[in-house]
C-alpha cells in the first residue's frame, strides 16, 4: 500500500522498489533462513525481522554484508549493544516509555513495585531502563517475575499466587497481548483484580489493544497503560480508511502505521542514490580442503554504506509523525495514558518528554511552566470498579501478622515493659514507646496487623543488646522492632527507621553540692574590688565638691570648726546612700549636683541588693564536676546504660573501660552516685537525653547536666531495608508530634511526682565590676566640674565693681535665702548702732517690731515679712510681742527688746536697736509708692 501510493504521486522518479517478501513463520531459525536467502538474492536491503528475538542473528549478517536491516517492529533497547551501523530501527524502543511510567508511580506516591516481564528478550531488555528510573524517584522494585511464553496456566496462576503473599500491591506488565491476555484471566480468577491492586501495562499490550478480544479488555478493567501516540493527520486519517476498507474493518495500529513509513523512506533513500552500483562484491574464501557453509559465499553490497547514509538524513511527515531517524532510530516524544475498560480505552492523560504528565494536550505545550492541577490526570477507574486511589501496599490477607520485636527490659520500665503470664505465656507490653507504636498504628490509612514479640532468651533474660536485636531484624526473623532503640548510622545499615519521636541527645550527669554564699565577708561579694575603691573614691569626691559649694554661699558653715565641716560635708555625702539627708544645702549648685548623685546612688544600690539577693538564695546548687574534660582527667567511675550503645561511645571519648559502671535502672543509677568511687560508686552517668529526664524528675534537686551535649538522634521503629510502612509510619509520627497525642503520653510515662526546673551548670555567680558603672560615675563626674564652673563665674560676676546695689540686695540665688533668715529668725543683730542712722527697727518684747504714730517715717514689717512705714517717722522698725515685725499702732512701742550679738531678742527697758544695713530709701517718692514697694519684695537687712 505504502509503495503502490508513493509512485503514484512520485511517477517521474528513476527507481523502482520491488519486494520480495519470505515468511519467518514466527521463528527465530525461519528468521534467518529467510534473511541468508534474501542477502544471496542480492537485495539492497531487508524490511524486518518482526521481533526482538529475531533480530540478532539479522542484524549480524546485515552488518557482514553491509545490507541495512529495517525494522518497524524491534523495540528491545537491548539490541543497542550490537553496535551494528547497518540496523536501523524505524520505530520507538521500549526504553523511551519506562520515564512516562515512572512519573505515573512517582504521582501516586507508590514506593514499591513488582516487575512482570516475558522471558525473553523482549521482556528482559526494558529492566535495566525502568531500575534506573526507579532510582532516580526512590521507588524499590520488590520482586521481579518472569514468565515463559510456553508456561501453562497453572504455572502462571502459581506464580501469581507468589505474588499475593507479598505486600506490595502495584503491578508493571511488560509483554505481548498473547500472554497478557493469559496473565490477567488468571490474576482475575485468584481474586488480584480487587480493590486495592494498580496494574500498569507497558506499550507491548497497550498499542495492540485491538488483537485483545471482548473477554480480555473484562479481565482488564481497571488497568492503566503507556501508549504510543501520534498526532492526527490527513494522510493518518485517509490511511485508516483504506485499511478498514481493505481488511474488512480492522483497526490500524502502530506497528503498521510504521511499516508504512518505512517503505516510503526506503524509496526516498533508494532515488537519493540512483546513480549508485547496486550489485555486489563476491569473495569465495573457502579452501579445496574446507567444508564450506551458506555464509561463506555471502557478498557485500556496493550500495549499502550509500543506502545508509541516505537513510540516516531522510526527513518527512509520515503517517506516523515526523520520519526522521536519530542515532539510528525513531525518538519518542509523546506517550498516551490510557484506562481500560469493559467497552474500550480511555485517555486520563499524556506524557510529554520535556514537561511530564499533563491532562490534555494543547498548542506548544513543550514548556516546564506547567500548573499543578494540570499535572494530574483524569479519573482513574482502578480494578474492583474503584475510584479510590490503591495504596500500593497491604498486609497480604493471607500472611502471618507482622512479628514485632521488644526488648526485654529490667529498668527504665516507663519506656518499654514486657510481662508473661506464667500459666497462658501470653505477653504484656506497656510503657512510652509501645503508646506511642499502637497510636502511630491506629491512625495509619490502612490497617496492619501485628503483634508483639518479646526479645529475650529462655531463661526469660534479654536475648541480646539493642545491636543484636535491629541485625534479627535484617536477617528476616522479626518484621520490625519498637522500644527505646535509638537510631545510629551503624543501624542503619540494617534497617530502616522511621521519624525519631522522643528527645535527641547524649548528656553527662554528675551529683550537685550546696555552695550557697556563706561567711561574714559575704556582704562584700557582690561588688568587685575595683567598684568598691571607685565607689568609695566617688563619695569622697562628692563630699569635696559640696564643701566647695557650701563654704561659697553659708556663712555660718564657714564660721563652724573644721573638724565640724569635715564631718557634716561627709555625713551628708554619705547619707545619700540610703537617701537619709534631711536638712536643705544652702547653695543651688549643691542640690542640682546631690539630684544627679542620687540617681547613680540608686542605681548602685539597687544593683547590689540584686546580686547579693542572688548569691545568697538563687545561687545554691553547683555540679561537683563542670565539663567532661573534667572527668576525663579525674579517676572517678563513670556509669553507663546496660545494653546501650554509650559504652562504645564512652570508650571513643577515651575513658577506659575499668571505670565504667553497668546500671539497669534510676534505681540502681542513684544507688550508684551514692557510693564512693573508690567503693564501686560513680562520680557522673553518660545516658541519653529521655533517660536523664526521667531520672531527673526525681532526683532533680541533687544532679545537674553539664556541658558538652552529644548528638543523637532519639528513639526510632525500625523497618527492614526498603519496606514501605517507613514513610507512611513517619508521616503519622508527625500527626502525633504536631498534635495533642504524643504530650498525653509523655505525661502518663515521664512525668515524675514533681516537676523540677532544668538544672543549669554556672561556673559561678555574678558580680558586679567598675565597667558596668564607668558611664554613671562619669556623668557625676562632668556634671560637678559644669556645676564647679558656673559658680566660679558666677563669683567673678559679683566682684566687679558698680553690682553694689544688686550684691546688697541679695539679687544672687544665696543671698535671698539668708535675707530671709534673717528676716524671719532676726538673727546677726547687733547694737551700738550710731544714732545718726535714719533707719531705726524698734523691737518690742516678743521681738516684733513695731513704732507710733508719732515717729517719723516708721518703717513697719508686717506678718509676711514685708516692710511697711508710719507716717512721718525716721524709717523705723517695730518689733511686737511675738516677734514679728509690723507696725506697733501705737505712740510708743509698748516694749523694747534687746537683741545681742547672737542674734537673739531679749527684754530690756529701753534698748534700742539699730540696723546697720539698710536699703536706701529714696525721700523724693511719697510714702505710698514706697510702701507699695517694700511690700511687693523681700528686703535683705542685717541686724545687729
Amino acid at each position: 500500500m505504502s509503495l503502490s501510493e508513493f509512485y503514484n504521486t512520485h511517477n517521474g522518479f528513476k527507481t523502482r522498489i520491488v519486494l520480495n517478501i519470505r515468511d519467518s513463520n514466527r521463528s527465530v531459525v525461519g528468521a534467518a533462513a529467510s534473511a541468508l536467502y534474501l542477502i544471496k538474492k542480492e537485495v539492497v536491503a531487508i524490511i524486518g525481522p518482526g521481533d526482538s528475538m529475531q533480530a540478532p542473528f539479522l542484524i549480524n549478517l546485515g552488518n557482514q554484508s553491509q545490507i541495512p536491516i529495517i525494522s518497524f517492529s524491534v523495540t528491545s533497547p537491548s539490541l543497542d549493544s550490537l553496535r551494528s551501523p547497518y540496523f536501523i530501527r524505524a520505530t520507538h524502543d521500549d526504553s523511551s516509555q519506562v520515564h512516562a511510567i515512572s512519573a505515573i508511580i512517582e504521582s501516586f506516591r507508590w514506593r514499591e513495585v513488582v516487575t512482570i516481564y516475558v522471558d525473553n528478550e523482549f521482556g528482559e531488555g526494558i529492566l535495566p531502563y525502568v531500575v534506573d528510573a526507579f532510582q532516580e524517584i526512590n521507588v524499590r522494585i520488590r520482586h521481579r517475575s518472569a514468565i515463559s511464553l510456553h508456561s501453562s496456566d497453572d504455572q502462571i496462576k502459581k506464580e501469581l499466587y507468589k505474588l499475593m503473599t507479598m505486600p506490595t500491591r502495584v503491578f508493571i506488565v511488560h509483554m505481548l497481548p498473547p500472554l497478557g491476555s493469559r496473565l490477567f484471566s488468571m490474576a482475575k480468577e485468584i481474586g488480584m483484580m480487587d480493590k486495592g491492586y494498580a496494574w500498569i501495562v507497558t506499550n507491548g499490550i497497550a498499542d495492540l489493544m485491538s488483537l485483545m478480544g471482548e473477554s480480555s479488555l473484562e479481565d482488564m478493567h481497571g488497568v492503566l497503560g503507556v501508549k504510543t501516540y501520534f498526532s492526527r493527520s490527513k494522510e493518518l486519517t485517509y490511511l485508516e480508511a483504506r485499511w478498514r476498507k481493505t481488511l474488512g474493518g480492522k483497526e490500524l495500529n502502530n506497528f503498521e502505521c510504521w511499516a508504512y513509513d518505512t517503505a516510503t523512506a526506503l524509496a526516498l533513500s533508494v532515488e537519493e542514490i540512483s546513480n549508485v552500483s547496486m550489485s555486489f562484491n563476491k569473495t569465495n574464501n573457502i579452501s579445496r580442503n574446507d567444508i564450506g557453509t551458506d555464509l561463506d559465499g555471502l557478498g557485500v553490497s556496493l550500495s549499502g554504506p550509500k543506502l545508509l547514509e541516505a537513510l540516516s538524513t531522510v526527513s518527512f511527515k509520515g503517517v506516523a509523525g515526523r520520519f526522521q531517524l536519530k542515532n539510528g532510530k525513531l525518538e519518542a516524544t509523546t506517550f498516551k495514558i490510557i484506562n481500560i475498560e469493559e467497552s474500550g480505552e480511555r485517555t486520563v492523560g499524556f506524557w510529554i518528554s520535556k514537561v511530564g504528565l499533563v491532562n490534555r494536550l494543547r498548542a506548544n505545550q513543550t514548556s516546564m511552566k506547567v500548573s499543578r492541577s494540570s499535572r494530574r490526570l483524569r479519573p482513574i477507574i482502578w480494578p474492583g470498579d474503584t475510584t479510590r486511589v490503591p495504596k500500593g501496599w497491604e498486609i497480604p490477607t493471607n500472611g502471618k501478622k507482622l512479628r514485632i520485636a521488644v526488648p526485654k527490659k529490667d529498668g527504665f520500665t516507663n519506656f518499654v515493659e514486657v510481662k508473661k503470664d506464667a500459666n497462658t505465656n501470653a505477653l504484656t507490653v506497656s510503657g512510652f514507646c509501645i503508646d506511642v507504636f499502637d497510636a502511630v498504628m491506629r491512625q495509619m490509612p490502612y490497617a496492619v496487623p501485628y503483634e508483639y514479640v518479646s526479645f529475650e532468651a529462655p531463661d526469660g533474660k534479654s536475648e541480646g543488646s539493642y545491636d543484636e536485636m535491629v541485625y534479627k531484624v535484617f536477617l528476616g526473623e522479626f518484621d520490625g522492632a519498637v522500644g527505646d532503640t535509638t537510631i545510629l548510622a551503624n543501624r542503619s545499615n540494617y534497617v530502616d527507621f522511621a521519624l525519631p519521636y522522643s528527645e535527641t541527645g547524649i548528656v553527662f550527669v554528675v551529683p550537685v553540692k550546696d555552695e550557697r554564699e556563706k561567711g561574714k565577708w559575704v556582704f562584700l561579694r557582690p561588688l568587685t574590688k575595683e567598684l568598691w575603691f571607685l565607689s568609695a573614691g566617688a563619695f569622697l569626691y562628692i563630699g569635696f565638691i559640696v564643701w566647695i559649694f557650701e563654704h561659697h554661699s553659708d556663712k555660718k558653715f564657714r564660721k563652724l570648726k573644721i573638724t565640724d565641716r569635715i564631718s557634716n560635708v561627709f555625713y551628708f555625702s554619705f547619707s545619700t546612700l540610703f537617701f537619709a539627708h534631711r536638712k536643705p544645702s544652702e547653695s543651688v549648685f549643691t542640690r542640682a549636683l546631690v539630684v544627679v548623685w542620687c540617681f547613680v546612688v540608686l542605681i548602685l544600690t539597687q544593683s547590689y541588693t540584686a546580686t547579693l539577693t542572688s548569691m545568697l538564695t538563687v545561687q545554691e546548687l553547683r555540679p561537683t564536676v563542670k565539663h567532661m574534660d573534667d572527668l576525663l582527667k579525674s579517676s572517678g567511675n563513670v556509669g553507663y546504660q546496660k545494653g546501650s550503645f554509650t559504652l562504645e561511645k564512652l570508650k571513643q571519648l577515651g575513658f577506659k573501660e575499668s571505670r565504667l559502671k553497668i546500671y539497669n535502672s534510676p534505681q540502681e543509677m542513684r544507688e550508684l552516685f551514692l557510693n564512693e568511687s573508690s567503693d564501686g560508686g560513680i562520680v557522673a552517668a553518660y545516658d541519653e537525653v529521655a533517660y536523664v529526664k526521667l531520672f531527673m524528675t526525681k532526683y532533680c534537686s541533687e544532679y545537674s547536666i553539664i556541658e558538652p551535649k552529644f548528638k543523637a538522634d532519639g528513639f526510632g521503629f525500625a523497618f527492614p531495608l526498603g519496606s514501605p510502612l517507613v514513610p507512611d509510619i513517619s508521616r503519622q509520627i508527625l500527626n502525633i508530634t504536631e498534635g495533642k497525642t504524643l504530650t498525653a503520653i509523655e505525661n502518663k510515662w515521664l512525668v515524675g511526682e514533681k516537676h523540677c526546673l532544668e538544672s543549669t551548670t554556672s561556673d559561678s555567680p555574678i558580680r558586679l565590676d567598675h565597667h558596668s558603672f564607668h558611664a554613671l560615675f562619669l556623668i557625676v563626674f562632668v556634671v560637678s566640674l559644669l556645676l564647679l564652673l558656673l559658680m566660679l563665674i558666677y563669683r567673678r560676676y559679683r566682684e566687679i565693681p558698680g553690682d553694689g546695689d544688686g550684691q546688697n540686695r541679695g539679687d544672687d540665688p544665696d543671698g535671698q535665702a539668708n535675707a530671709r533668715d534673717a528676716q524671719n529668725r532676726g538673727e546677726e543683730v547687733n547694737d551700738g548702732a550710731d544714732n545718726s542712722v535714719h533707719h531705726i527697727v524698734e523691737v518690742d518684747k516678743e521681738g516684733s517690731a513695731g513704732g507710733g504714730d508719732e515717729e517719723d517715717h516708721m518703717m513697719g514689717v508686717d506678718a509676711e515679712g514685708h516692710v511697711g512705714g508710719g507716717d512721718e517717722a525716721d524709717d523705723i522698725v517695730e518689733v511686737n510681742e511675738q516677734g514679728n515685725v509690723g507696725g506697733g499702732g501705737g505712740n510708743e512701742a509698748d516694749e523694747i527688746v534687746e537683741v545681742n550679738e547672737q542674734g537673739n531678742v531679749g527684754d530690756g527697758d529701753e534698748a534700742i536697736v539699730k540696723v546697720t544695713e539698710l536699703v536706701q530709701l529714696r525721700r523724693k517718692q511719697s510714702p505710698a509708692s514706697l510702701l507699695r514697694r517694700r511690700s511687693n519684695k523681700h528686703i535683705p537687712v542685717e541686724v545687729e
